[in-house]
């Protein structure tokens, strides 16, 4: 009797050619897609309608929040390229954070928009949450960890990208 070796080697739960380990790794990105995706889709919508948020000044504008970490941030020439024009830089916060999220969620041009989601993530770190302390404390830095998987694998699964690559493959003569 041997305890803790596997003795089959091959067990299949899908189809012939793939165990649930092979599947479960297939899949595997799937919820951080998902999450992210909804994730940066309702912050997009979020600051698109909000009263108080589309403001060069008053309380809760993007105005406000951009003069008040200007200090603290690791950037602060990039918070004074913001603050040219608040209103202008939240709007394509908002509208990037929008394509972001759709493109994660439905799996289109899903590299392109993991990298777009690292880049905002990366710029809301080394603003808005950079004086945070500890670190961790501040979400966006793990947000743009959380991206790099996605920069790297794309949506290999349930995806446009993955629907056009088969159908591409078909048109080759891959697949017959």
């Amino acid at each position: 009797m041997a305890h803790g070796i596997r003795t089959d080697s091959h067990t299949s739960y899908l189809n012939d050619s793939r165990d649930w380990r092979d599947t479960a790794t297939r899949y595997a990105l799937l919820p951080l897609r998902i999450f992210l995706g909804i994730t940066f889709i309702y912050a997009g919508v979020d600051k698109l309608t909000n009263s108080a948020f589309m403001h060069a000044s008053g309380s809760g504008s993007i105005g406000d929040l951009m003069r008040s970490v200007r200090d603290s941030s690791a950037i602060p020439a990039l918070v004074d390229m913001a603050l040219k024009n608040p209103v202008g830089f939240g709007y394509a916060i908002a509208f990037g954070e929008l394509a972001v999220g759709i493109g994660t969620l439905i799996g289109l041009l899903s590299r392109l928009a993991a990298f777009g989601g690292a880049l905002i993530s990366l710029s809301l770190w080394l603003t808005v949450s950079w004086a945070s302390t500890p670190y961790y404390y501040g979400n966006d830095l793990a947000y743009l960890m959380a991206w790099l998987p996605l920069v790297l694998a794309g949506a290999p699964v349930l995806s446009l990208d993955a629907a056009v690559r088969v159908r591409r493959r078909q048109r080759s003569g891959e697949y017959r």
